[in-house]
């Protein structure tokens, strides 16, 4: 099973058809993706679930409706133990950032991260969770693969936020503090932290 985010609205893909209560089923074969993508931005759906009977190959099928944007990014922790934060468009994410041509996904995910936070010496730990969203852009769909890692850096110099790509504040967030940004964040943000 997948969770692909529409804002905050999953579609769901999986193998297992079940009795439909606040979701909708669908095929992956036949679906209208933007039919789907439209009634969730609409609040006429709160989850849409596309069914595939072929596990290995539900990512796979899906991924090829819509243009594929492949990006990077980093859970990183400080020596204290703090999480590394961004603030763009009004919501706390983690720095993510698309992949340039001839870069491996670990190099787009560093320096992505020192780009839009001003943050070095990073160290990638070990992977973690890919997630998937959709987002329009020139009015077309499009799914961003994000590949995510935990890294670790003793930086301890001034944050500097990315103002050209939004950003507008980068704080290290205690867990407490966490918490709280999480009420104001995205879906595949809480799925990582």
């Amino acid at each position: 099973m997948y969770k692909v985010f529409v804002g905050d609205k999953p579609i769901v893909l999986t193998t297992v058809v079940e009795k439909e209560t606040y979701f909708k089923n669908y095929l992956l074969k036949t679906v209208n993706l933007k039919k789907v993508i439209r009634q969730l931005n609409k609040g006429q759906l709160e989850e849409a679930r596309l069914i595939h009977k072929n596990e290995d190959k539900l990512l796979k099928k899906f991924l090829k409706k819509l243009p594929n944007v492949v990006a990077g990014g980093g859970k990183v922790y400080n020596d204290k133990g703090e999480v590394l934060f961004i603030y763009r468009n009004d919501k706390w994410d983690l720095p993510k950032g698309k992949a340039e041509k001839k870069e491996t996904i670990e190099e787009t995910a560093i320096r992505e991260v020192a780009e839009e936070t001003g943050v070095n010496g990073l160290q990638i730990t070990k992977p973690l969770e890919t997630t998937y969203h959709i987002f329009k852009r020139n009015g077309r769909y499009k799914i961003k693969v994000t590949y995510w890692f935990e890294m670790k850096t003793n930086f301890s110099g001034k944050l500097n936020g990315q103002e050209d790509e939004g950003i507008t504040k980068v704080e290290w967030l205690s867990n407490s503090q966490i918490e709280a940004a999480l009420e104001n964040s995205y879906a595949n943000i809480k799925i990582l932290v």
